[in-house]
């Protein structure tokens, strides 16, 4: 079964909770803020997903603003973005799909969203 990683409040995210039960996709709803990704996870999640780490950032929040994120993350190690990432949900990109062997995120999981067929 497929996982979606998402936070409610976020209009993308109800989006795309929106077309996924539209589309008659079966999967499991995991709230970002109340169950925040593992290290391990976010490890697992962006090698699956062939993506730069960058990319799980969550470039429009305020904690990543707060914390002047994109000046560090150039010359911080990965090791220590992981650690970051898995401090607090909202540092990170959402929403995240989860099936199989595949990992998708941000707007890439709008886009298959909207065109799956179930």
């Amino acid at each position: 079964m497929m996982q979606l990683v998402c936070y409610r409040k976020c209009s993308t995210c109800r989006k795309v909770v929106q077309l996924l039960h539209d589309k008659g996709v079966v999967f499991e709803e995991r709230q970002i803020d109340l169950e925040r990704p593992t290290e391990q996870e976010l490890r697992r999640w962006h090698r699956l997903s062939g993506l730069p780490l960058r990319r799980f950032f969550n470039t429009s929040g305020m904690k990543y603003r707060a914390l002047g994120l994109a000046q560090k993350l150039n010359d911080m190690p990965e090791d220590e973005q992981y650690r970051l990432l898995a401090t607090d949900g909202m540092l990170v990109k959402r929403p995240i799909l989860l099936g199989g062997d595949k990992v998708l995120v941000g707007a890439d999981v709008t886009r298959w969203a909207g065109g799956h067929n179930a």
